[in-house]
């Protein structure tokens, strides 16, 4: 629903763009009249007719109900911020390590025809990176998983730099150093004993609903500001110069 509503915005806006343009290129005898005055109240116009879509999406943005509030697995626990921030989502501790988990979406499914917004069921796909460190080791054991509604997949393993942000995460992913074998290549023994050195520390389908919920909410605020910001820098208005 935010996402069609961020969508609806952006037609009608690029619309009422489009018709004022075709009115204020033309006068009289439909030759182009390079008038300030005319050049200012056509920028105005435009300005007044996006301000008012903005408006109008944010309140109806805003009044979407949220989603259940679901509490992560213990012992898991909430980063404070989080929501307002690039950094990790949970963290807990297992013996002398501190487990990090960090959440985007997987993939952004393109749309073909007969798509219908209205069975769109939600994220059903996770993309997760686990950061597994010690206070004695500078760099810590990257996990690279694809998390499901009744699955976790590993993609890699690696040692890395330990982690603050996803923008670490990101500049990382170039491949300046060895950062181990491709997963699906290793014996399946080794797997196995991955996939089990996770679950262990408590990491599995069971994060699911939380991660889920939690970017369903950081979505809900980040197109209310989306809507404001924008708001904001065009309300800012100053004359159109000739």
């Amino acid at each position: 629903m935010w996402r069609r509503a961020l969508t609806l915005s952006q037609s009608k806006a690029s619309q009422s763009w489009r018709v004022i343009a075709t009115r204020g290129a033309t006068s009289g005898s439909g030759k182009y009249s390079p008038s300030t005055s005319a050049s200012t109240s056509a920028a105005a116009a435009v300005d007044s007719l996006l301000l008012r879509s903005l408006k109008d999406h944010y309140l109806e943005v805003s009044k979407l109900n949220p989603p259940p509030k679901v509490s992560p697995p213990s012992p898991f626990t909430i980063i404070k911020g989080a929501l307002d921030s690039n950094g990790p989502v949970l963290r807990r501790t297992y013996g002398n390590e501190e487990i990090s988990i960090y959440v985007m979406r997987l993939v952004n499914i393109i749309r073909g025809e007969g798509y219908d917004p209205e069975d769109d069921d939600g994220i059903n796909q996770l993309f997760l990176h686990v950061d597994v460190s010690k206070p004695e080791q500078e760099s810590s054991l990257h996990f690279l998983c694809g998390l499901y509604p009744d699955a976790i997949g590993i993609h890699s393993v690696s040692m890395r730099p330990k982690l603050e942000t996803l923008a670490d995460v990101v500049a990382d992913t170039v491949p300046s150093r060895y950062n181990g074998p491709v997963f699906e290549d290793r014996h399946e023994g080794i797997k196995d004993a991955l996939h089990t050195f996770l679950q262990e520390r408590g990491v599995n389908e069971s994060l699911f609903p939380f991660l889920q919920a939690w970017l369903y909410v950081k979505d809900h605020r980040n197109l209310l500001r989306w809507f404001k910001s924008v708001g904001t820098f065009i309300n800012e208005r100053k004359p159109v110069d000739a």
